[in-house]
């Protein structure tokens, strides 16, 4: 996606003294404009749906207002502005759940100087902008939000033997079937289920069934 050839944008901070700064170092750019002003989220979720600005610079924290719900509303009404978030926060407290509200960049405020202007180029042309030391903070946070992660783990708080009465249940055989192909009695597989129980919460077989599914156990030999 290439750079508008003219870059409006609508800073949201609700210090005055803050957005005149921002101001000042964006007009610096002969390619930027500031075109709104907004004192907290509502008046920046109005701003950019009234003037549709290429980019919305917004601070996370506007007194009761919440930046990341701005951002979140901006995305859901389909208004074509990039969401550039400009906080004091480091981004281990926020980078993940911003990027997951629709914000495209993540800049630091005690950065601002130097990294405004480029910041607000980049999401202007389709770009995520975060720092290079940010890369850390986003590989945890993809890590985390691996849909299977929580099953896995799960899977692996179990023994061997738990595991395989697990597979086996899932696939249909009854205590005395699981215990003849294990060399257990039936009375120690219940006992095994019942660690499976209480390591996982499986109650029924069903719930066997659906996590055997989600790890792909049901199609291993």
């Amino acid at each position: 996606m290439s750079t508008p050839d003219y870059i409006r944008v609508v800073l949201a901070d609700d210090h005055a003294v803050v957005r005149a700064g921002l101001k000042a170092v964006l007009g610096t750019a002969r390619d930027i404009e500031v075109v709104g002003e907004a004192r907290d989220g509502s008046e920046a979720v109005a701003l950019a749906e009234r003037l549709k600005p290429e980019v919305v610079v917004m601070d996370l924290t506007m007194g009761d207002s919440n930046g990341a719900e701005a951002t979140k509303q901006i995305v859901s009404r389909g208004i074509p502005s990039k969401v550039l978030v400009l906080t004091m926060h480091a981004e281990e407290d926020y980078l993940v759940p911003v990027l997951e509200a629709g914000a495209s960049g993540y800049l630091m405020k005690n950065a601002a100087d130097r990294e405004l202007v480029d910041a607000v180029r980049a999401v202007a042309r389709g770009d995520i902008y975060v720092r290079p030391a940010a890369a850390r903070v986003l590989a945890k946070g993809l890590t985390r939000k691996d849909p299977l992660a929580e099953e896995r783990e799960k899977f692996e708080r179990l023994t061997e033997r738990e595991r395989d009465v697990l597979k086996y249940t899932a696939q249909g055989y009854s205590a005395p079937e699981i215990g003849e192909k294990l060399h257990i009695s039936a009375k120690t597989v219940d006992t095994y289920k019942q660690r499976i129980h209480e390591k996982l919460g499986l109650h029924h077989r069903s719930d066997y069934v659906q996590l055997a599914l989600k790890l792909g156990l049901l199609s291993a030999p």
